[in-house]
């Protein structure tokens, strides 16, 4: 097996691409598959992400269109709420980017959560290694409230990295709204967000606990990337991690995160 910045590949490519199989036909039928570690002794992030990396070249074949990355597990909240103690990153397609104030479809997802987050579009390409906060920075052209919407197409409880990598970071679809800002008009660490489920405030959280700052989960994303020869493209959108733990939804709810002077996102699930 070849090696990688992620450790040595143990699956060969054709067990990788039976596993990015499995979970097409788990996004098309909104049934999630078995836990990958479990079946697969050894399997490593090296494994995982080119499972990710397969899945991502059919989207594209089908004529999906990438659009940016989403990092995820950043924050001291979401590492306790899943157990997962390291950052991981997927691909955001076009088809997942929703308005704020929309109509979505619950059964569209599986074992469907929202997570509050700052979407991060870039002016400018961002190659690491070596990516600063200061870097993040000055290549961002704005700042835009968002919500995650989380679709976990491997079982839950008890998946580990390489479930979450493999499933393209449990990357459902995000949600676009409230007022952007150009990054050096606020102190970014310090947006707030309450997120509200029918009315009542479910998590509340500050956009510092992603890494101390939520820029510094783009620079991780630029230097990780580097690792794989890849970078962070010019107009590309970056989910920068959640600041508070996912919060579960179901047919019916309502969603609202309040950003105070960045202004509010929300979507009705039905």
């Amino acid at each position: 097996m070849s090696s990688s910045p992620d450790g040595e590949r143990t699956l060969d490519d054709r067990t990788v691409r039976a596993i990015a199989d499995e979970l097409a036909e788990a996004e098309r039928t909104r049934t999630p598959v078995p836990l990958l570690t479990a079946r697969h002794a050894g399997m490593t992030v090296a494994d995982a992400y080119a499972v990710q990396r397969t899945w991502r070249e059919r989207g594209e074949a089908a004529g999906r269109r990438v659009v940016g990355h989403k990092i995820g597990l950043t924050s001291k909240a979401m590492q306790a709420a899943t157990g997962i103690t390291e950052p991981d990153y997927g691909v955001i397609f076009d088809d997942m980017v929703l308005e704020s104030g929309g109509v979505v479809e619950h059964a569209a997802w599986s074992n469907v959560r929202v997570e509050v987050e700052l979407a991060f579009v870039l002016g400018e390409a961002l190659q690491g290694p070596g990516v600063t906060v200061t870097d993040v920075l000055r290549a961002t052209e704005r700042v835009v409230p968002a919500l995650e919407i989380l679709d976990a197409r491997v079982e839950m409880p008890g998946r580990t990295i390489v479930d979450t990598i493999s499933d393209n970071a449990a990357m459902g679809a995000m949600v676009l709204g409230g007022r952007p800002v150009r990054p050096d008009d606020v102190d970014l660490r310090w947006v707030p967000a309450l997120l509200y489920r029918n009315e009542t405030i479910e998590e509340t959280g500050v956009a510092a606990g992603v890494l101390g700052h939520p820029a510094a989960g783009v620079a991780w994303l630029a230097d990780k990337l580097a690792a794989h020869g890849d970078f962070l493209a010019a107009g590309e959108t970056v989910l920068a991690g959640s600041f508070t733990r996912p919060t579960w939804v179901h047919p019916g709810d309502t969603v609202h995160a309040d950003y105070a002077e960045l202004g509010a996102v929300t979507c009705r699930f039905v």
